[in-house]
């Protein structure tokens, strides 16, 4: 694949890829020209823009970095069709935010992002060595997330098929608590939560299980693995919802739906996500990583009453525990501030914001020898940290299509699927309307940017 001369603006083909969520598959590798690289130290007196969302940089941390660094960031609010026009006008950001499980692929086949293999290799501070294997949701060889060159990093992560629950809503139904290091399967799980769920007028008042993933893409491409296959096709220009495997995962999220024994897009869960509904004691199992012990720890009781719990299996499948999201950074190929954007990048990710969330338990960090700063005080944070430290053995990239975005293929799911929630058609005719409208999609992502 050849790539756009320096400066040149994006082509009209390539904008509409973007903006239309196609993708191409050509390798992403970087051209032969030469870098200027860092290796750390003080710059002075430059300045890097960054568009991210609020809670990835504060303004605190913006003065921090201008302290540690001397480099002044300008923050931009992350703005997706604001970010298109500023790579298609070929004036981008220094470094951009990201969902590495969704968009590392997706930007990487757009020819947009910058190689930083040669910035690793020369960092003291981010060493190849020290790099979690989370971090290759950020390589793409030109067809397979996972693999290839590196094009950004996670900021901290979780394996966002485990599930923590509350012994308290197990005593209260009977219900025994899942093996501590060892995985329960689907079909166990579902069946647990419908013991554990509370209804009262033809209500739900307390869920017995929430387990909708970060998107639904990246949830059923997990479970797909799960039971032993692949969502998408060897080179990710298409879905099958009617393999046997695949078959299988849709099938049991579409039974978790249907039984109402959790949120779901028929049964909306009113706070819009887990975390003030667990708190609240209304979700007996919430299948969320490890980072919401962030949440879970700021309430003692709560805390004391909580467990972190393996991903489930299926029945004859192989043990998968993936990453769902991987948020992180990357540099767009046409920034103007690459060696100063580096510096920040390695102050991100490994200095002093990167040690203080490590800390906090929002997250496992990204760089292995940050593990050590994992809270473990309490006797309840000791045994979280047992069962994610032993998950870690079975963490693996499930690598998702370039040519979809996680959102693009959820507006599509939440459009088929509810007929099949509500019992209005089978599960193998949602399987052939799924496959129909995200394989069009994936079709004209391909040919957009060619």
């Amino acid at each position: 694949m050849r790539h756009p001369q320096a400066g040149a603006p994006l082509s009209r083909r390539r904008f509409l890829g973007l903006s239309a969520g196609g993708a191409l598959g050509g390798a992403a590798a970087l051209s032969g020209c030469a870098m200027q690289v860092s290796t750390g130290g003080r710059s002075s007196g430059e300045t890097v823009t960054m568009m991210v969302k609020p809670d990835d940089i504060t303004p605190e941390l913006v003065k921090q970095a201008q302290k540690d660094t001397g480099i002044t960031i300008i923050r931009v609010d992350f703005d997706i069709t604001k970010l298109i026009a500023m790579l298609t006008a070929g004036n981008p950001p220094d470094l951009v935010r990201a969902v590495g499980a969704t968009d590392a692929a997706y930007f990487a086949a757009r020819d947009v992002m910058q190689e930083l293999d040669p910035y690793f290799a020369k960092s003291s501070v981010l060493r190849l060595d020290d790099l979690d294997p989370v971090n290759d949701l950020w390589r793409y060889d030109g067809k397979t997330q996972g693999k290839g060159p590196r094009y950004g990093m996670a900021k901290d992560f979780s394996q966002d098929s485990m599930f923590w629950y509350n012994t308290s809503a197990f005593d209260e139904k009977g219900v025994d608590y899942p093996a501590e290091l060892e995985p329960i399967t689907y079909e166990e799980w579902l069946d647990n939560a419908g013991r554990l769920v509370q209804r009262s007028k033809g209500q739900t008042t307390v869920f017995g299980g929430s387990y909708n993933g970060l998107t639904k893409g990246t949830l059923l491409a997990s479970m797909t693995a799960a039971a032993g296959g692949s969502l998408f096709s060897d080179d990710f220009s298409r879905v099958d919802f009617t393999t046997p495997e695949a078959r299988k995962a849709l099938g049991w999220y579409i039974e978790y739906c249907r039984t109402k024994v959790g949120p779901s897009a028929i049964q909306p869960d009113p706070n819009g996500w887990d975390g003030p509904t667990y708190q609240a004691g209304r979700i007996a199992m919430s299948n969320a990583g490890y980072w919401m012990g962030g949440l879970i720890n700021t309430d003692r009781k709560l805390a004391e009453v909580s467990r972190l719990a393996p991903a489930p299996v299926f029945e004859g499948g192989p043990r998968i525990s993936s990453c769902q999201g991987g948020t992180g950074m990357w540099m767009p190929r046409k920034a103007r501030n690459k060696d100063a954007a580096w510096r920040i990048f390695e102050w991100y990710f490994g200095e002093a914001p990167a040690k203080s969330r490590a800390s906090g338990g929002w997250g496992i960090p990204t760089l292995k020898s940050l593990r050590s700063l994992m809270p473990a005080q309490e006797d309840y944070q000791k045994r979280v940290l047992k069962v994610q430290e032993n998950e870690l053995e079975h963490f693996s990239v499930v690598a998702f299509s370039p040519y979809t975005t996680g959102d693009s293929f959820e507006a599509l799911f939440n459009q088929a699927a509810p007929a099949a929630m509500k019992g209005d058609i089978s599960v193998d005719t949602l399987a052939g309307r799924l496959n129909s409208a995200i394989n069009e999609q994936l079709k004209r992502g391909k040919e957009q940017v060619g």
